[in-house]
C-alpha cells in the first residue's frame, strides 16, 4: 500500500531492481554550516581552484566537501534509527566491519565483504563547493589546553617548571557559519521506502566532518525533488549559476551571505538549469515541493510514521536480498569496506 499521497506511485518501482532500469531521483540540498566544521584531509582544510561561475570566469578557490563526507554522516543517521527500532542490531551489523546484508542499510548504501558479497550503492552523492570563496569562508583557530586552575600556566606536575606557560597550543583552519554548499543526492531506481528512507535521513542528519562533541553543525535545506530518467546537472555548475546570480543581482558583497537569497537563487538556477537538459523529468521545485516535504515530515515526527517507513523499507530489502546476494552469511571477522561507490 502506498504511503505517500503526493506523489504519483509511477515513479517508483514495486521493488528493488536487480539491474538499473533508468529511474533516478535528485534531492536538491543546499547544505548550511551552523558552527565551525571541519572538512579536511591530512590536517588541511579541502579547497579546490575553479572558475567562479558558468559567466564569471574569474579562478576562485572554493572549500570542497567531498562525497564521503556527505554520505557518511547520513548513512549513519539511518543505521542509527534501524538500531533503535529493533530493525538491526550492532551484533549482526557493524559499519566497516561486518555487514548484515539485508537491512536498508546495506541494500540502498551498498558494503563490500571480501569474498562473502557486495552490493554497489544506489545512492550518488559528489563533492559539493561553497559558493564563497575560500579566503572569505574559513577562519583559523588557536587552540589551547588550559590546566585545571583554569590558565594555561602549570603547577609543576610531570617534570613542568611551576608557574610555567605551556606550549600546548594548536592553531586549526574551521569553516565559518553560515557558508553554503549546493547538493544534489541521487537515488537509483527508487522504491517509495527507499525514498523516504534516504529523504528521512538527509532532513535528520545534523553534524558533517570531523566528528566531535563540539563542532561540525550543518542544516540541510532541501528545495526541491526531480525524478528523471537519467543524471542531471552537477553540482559545481549549479554552485557556478548561483553565484552569477548572486553576483548579477549585487547581492555578493556582504558576507555572511542572506540565506533567503541563496534558496532563491538556488531554486531559479536549478530550474533554468533543468530546462537545459535532454532527459524525461519531472520536477518538484520550491512551491511544488512544499506538498510533498509537508507531507513528509508529517510522517517522520511520530512513531508510527517512521516505523511505517523502516518496516516496508526492511520487507524489501530482506526480499532483494534473499533473491540476488549470496546466501553465504558467515559472520566474517576480517575487516569489511564501505559502499561500493
Amino acid at each position: 500500500m502506498a504511503i505517500l499521497k503526493t506523489i504519483d506511485a509511477k515513479h517508483f518501482h514495486t521493488e528493488i531492481p536487480y539491474k538499473p532500469m533508468g529511474k533516478y531521483v535528485h534531492f536538491l540540498t543546499i547544505r548550511v554550516t551552523e558552527s565551525y566544521p571541519l572538512f579536511q584531509t591530512d590536517g588541511e582544510l579541502n579547497k579546490a581552484r575553479i572558475r567562479a561561475g558558468i559567466q564569471d570566469r574569474t579562478p576562485i578557490s572554493r572549500l570542497t566537501m567531498f562525497k564521503r563526507k556527505q554520505s557518511t554522516p547520513e548513512r549513519l543517521a539511518g543505521r542509527e534509527l534501524l538500531r533503535k527500532y529493533e530493525f538491526m542490531t550492532a551484533e549482526d551489523c557493524e559499519y566497516n566491519v561486518k555487514f548484515a546484508m539485508d537491512n536498508p542499510d546495506c541494500i540502498i548504501y551498498g558494503f563490500a565483504i571480501g569474498d562473502s558479497g557486495s552490493e554497489k550503492s544506489k545512492v550518488v552523492v559528489d563533492t559539493a563547493f561553497s559558493i564563497t570563496a575560500f579566503d572569505e569562508s574559513h577562519e583559523s583557530f588557536t587552540l589551547n589546553a588550559p590546566f585545571e586552575n583554569g590558565t594555561m600556566a602549570s603547577k609543576g606536575e610531570n617534570g613542568s617548571t611551576p608557574g610555567e606557560v605551556t606550549s600546548r597550543i594548536n592553531q586549526q583552519d574551521h569553516i565559518k557559519p553560515q557558508v553554503f554548499f549546493p547538493s544534489i543526492v541521487t537515488l537509483k531506481d527508487p522504491t517509495e521506502a527507499s525514498f523516504l528512507y534516504v529523504l528521512n535521513n538527509i532532513l535528520r542528519t545534523r553534524h558533517y566532518g570531523a566528528q566531535t562533541t563540539r563542532t561540525g553543525r550543518l542544516r540541510n535545506e532541501l528545495i526541491g525533488v526531480v525524478f528523471a530518467d537519467g543524471e542531471i546537472v552537477s553540482n559545481l555548475r549549479w554552485t557556478q549559476a548561483i553565484y552569477d546570480q548572486l553576483k548579477a543581482e549585487n547581492k555578493l558583497g556582504s558576507l555572511p551571505l542572506d540565506e533567503n537569497d541563496v534558496l532563491e537563487a538556488a531554486t531559479s538556477t536549478i530550474q533554468m538549469l533543468m530546462t537545459e537538459e535532454f532527459i524525461v523529468h519531472t520536477d518538484f521545485i520550491g512551491d511544488e515541493f512544499t506538498p510533498l516535504l509537508t507531507e513528509v515530515k508529517a510522517l517522520t515526527r511520530n512513531e508510527t510514521g517512521i516505523v511505517q517507513i523502516l518496516q516496508q523499507a526492511d520487507t524489501e530489502a530482506k526480499e532483494y536480498a534473499k533473491k540476488h546476494i549470496s546466501s553465504k552469511k558467515t559472520k566474517s571477522k576480517g575487516k569489511a569496506t564501505t559502499e561500493a561507490n
